[in-house]
């Protein structure tokens, strides 16, 4: 998958995270782990996915750590892929790309929604800044930009962006 990744974009944080999770089954397979499915026949059954497609997903998402594999039985030795602390901090990604695709659909239209456990009433998940409390949606109140760590190609490229929003900011 490094072909597909610019030289410039080794080191963003959304081009290696796309390299776990930007595959469709991968999705697909961390959704129904989060629903509470870990065994092979469980996601198989679920998904409609090839033997082989599914038993490669897996163990790339137990390589990348966002699965765990556990074996449930002996005789014949069974796994089961189990959530780890990693993957389940996907869980409000996975949630947010939900909450995007059903923005876009009428409210009957929807055949999955999120809903507080307690009341059994449908949420509106949105992403927030963790300090001020305010939706991240608006993008001339938050932006990117280059990080401690950013090599030169990162810094020249939001050193430029800086320029353009500032002088959109003054016209």
């Amino acid at each position: 998958m490094a072909s597909r990744i610019r030289l410039e974009d080794r080191e963003c944080p959304l081009s290696t995270t796309v390299q776990h999770v930007g595959e469709w089954w991968t999705l697909l397979i961390l959704h129904d782990a989060f629903d509470g499915y870990t065994r092979f026949d469980q996601f198989q059954q679920s998904l409609g996915i090839s033997t082989s497609m599914l038993t490669a997903r897996l163990k790339t998402l137990v390589s990348d750590g966002l699965l765990e594999r556990r074996p449930y039985r002996t005789h014949p030795v069974r796994h089961e892929y189990v959530l780890t602390e990693r993957g389940r901090s996907l869980r409000p990604v996975i949630v947010a790309l939900a909450a995007w695709g059903n923005q876009h659909l009428a409210p009957e239209e929807r055949s999955m929604v999120l809903v507080d456990v307690a009341t059994g009433e449908e949420v509106e998940p949105v992403v927030v800044d963790a300090r001020s409390g305010r939706p991240l949606h608006d993008s001339e109140a938050f932006a990117f930009t280059a990080g401690p760590a950013a090599g030169p190609g990162m810094r020249a490229r939001y050193t430029e962006l800086g320029r353009d929003r500032r002088a959109s900011a003054t016209e």
